[in-house]
C-alpha cells in the first residue's frame, strides 16, 4: 500500500509541476498581450511604445529558454492566426509583416537569450548578472526590430536606428530595471525551474 501511495504522489507532484508551468506559460502569453494594448504612437516613427518588452525578458527570466521562448513564440502564433493581441488590437500574419515584425520575432530569440543566461546561475543570479542577462534580451529584440526597418523597409540604417531604437532608451531602460528587481526579489521561491 506504501509503494501505491508514493507513486500516486508523484504523479501528482508532476501533474501539479507541469499545471504549473502551462499556467505560467498561460500568464505570460496574456501578460505579453496586455503590455500590447499599453501603447504610445510616436510621431516619427511606425513603432510605438509598449509594455511588452517588460514581460518578454521577464518571461525568459523566470521561465527559462524553454519555457519563455515557448511563452513567446505562442504569443506570436496567436496573433499571426488571427487573435487581435499584438499593438493597436492588430493580428495575422500581414501585421507580422509589418514595420513591428521584426521585434515580434525578437521577443521569441529574446526570451530564450535571458532565459539562457538566467538558467547558467538561477540559484546564485545577483541582480547585475540579472540586469546583464535582461540586457542582452533587449539588444536581441532591438537587433532584430532595427534590422527588420532597415532591410524590411528599406528605411538603412541609420534612420531605422533614430526610428526603431533611439525614442525607446528611457523606456526601456526603467522596463529594465523594473523587471530585473522584480525578478531578483521573487527568484528565490524555486516555482520557474
Amino acid at each position: 500500500m506504501g509503494t501505491i501511495s508514493l507513486i500516486l504522489n508523484a504523479k501528482d507532484i508532476t501533474l501539479n509541476k507541469s499545471l504549473t508551468k502551462a499556467i505560467l506559460v498561460g500568464s505570460f502569453i496574456i501578460m505579453t498581450a496586455l503590455g500590447a494594448y499599453v501603447r504610445i504612437p510616436i510621431p516619427f516613427s511606425p513603432v510605438p511604445i509598449t509594455l511588452q518588452t517588460f514581460f518578454v525578458i521577464l518571461c525568459g527570466a523566470m521561465l527559462g529558454r524553454k519555457l519563455g521562448s515557448l511563452a513567446q513564440a505562442s504569443y506570436v502564433g496567436l496573433g499571426v492566426l488571427g487573435m487581435p493581441i499584438f499593438q493597436g488590437y492588430g493580428a495575422g500574419f500581414l501585421h507580422l509583416a509589418g514595420p513591428t515584425g521584426g521585434y515580434l520575432v525578437g521577443f521569441i530569440a529574446a526570451s530564450f537569450v535571458v532565459g539562457a543566461i538566467v538558467d547558467r546561475k538561477r540559484d546564485s543570479a545577483n541582480l547585475s548578472y540579472i540586469l546583464f542577462a535582461m540586457s542582452m534580451g533587449i539588444l536581441v529584440i532591438f537587433a532584430c526590430g532595427i534590422t527588420w526597418l532597415a532591410v524590411g523597409y528599406r528605411a538603412g540604417f541609420t534612420k531605422a536606428v533614430s526610428m526603431g531604437f533611439i525614442p525607446f532608451i528611457p523606456g526601456t531602460a526603467a522596463k529594465l530595471i523594473t523587471a530585473a528587481w522584480i525578478y531578483s526579489k521573487i527568484k528565490s521561491r524555486k516555482i520557474f525551474s
